[in-house]
């Protein structure tokens, strides 16, 4: 039976969930290796709002503090809304095995994050090395696990795995 509006609802949720779960490894990443937080969040909302014709207003400190707000927001963002797409699919009873689909969320967000970034010539990841691929991969494979449980989890409770 198709349930897309709670299906969507409980993807929002979800994607909460993954995007907690993504911001714990890269915290925790940043811990452990003492490394600084990335500023190509801020870079990426800077430049957003430069193709838009919209200015982040205040002077330069102010400007500046508002992007390292702005940055994280846009990925949280980002979270919410591949969580929305993924339940709104799986209301319409789209079921792929949880491996599977985990794997195609995590790395669709990833996707969408990095592919703003290369277009607006902030950073490219075919440039990366291996590690930092895999510094931003893991997180992005986190939260697809975390959305994916989680999305199952509100919409099929009574069923061990997603048929």
């Amino acid at each position: 039976m198709a349930r897309p509006l709670s299906g969507a609802v409980a993807g929002i949720l979800a994607g909460m969930a993954g995007a907690t779960a993504l911001n714990a490894v890269t915290y925790a990443d940043q811990a452990i290796r003492a490394r600084p937080a990335g500023d190509t969040p801020g870079q990426t909302v800077n430049a957003l709002a430069d193709t838009a014709g919209v200015s982040v207003p205040g002077g330069a400190e102010e400007r500046q503090n508002r992007l390292e707000g702005l940055g994280p927001l846009s990925g949280l963002a980002v979270g919410i809304g591949v969580g929305a797409l993924s339940g709104l699919l799986r209301g319409f009873s789209v079921k792929v095995p949880k491996v599977v689909a985990a794997t195609v969320v995590g790395l669709g967000a990833m996707a969408i994050s990095d592919t703003a970034m290369t277009l607006l010539k902030i950073s490219d990841p075919r440039t990366w090395t291996v590690r930092s691929v895999v510094a931003d991969a893991v997180p992005h494979l986190a939260y697809g696990a975390v959305t994916v449980a989680t999305l199952h989890r509100l919409l099929d409770p009574q069923t061990p795995h997603v048929r």
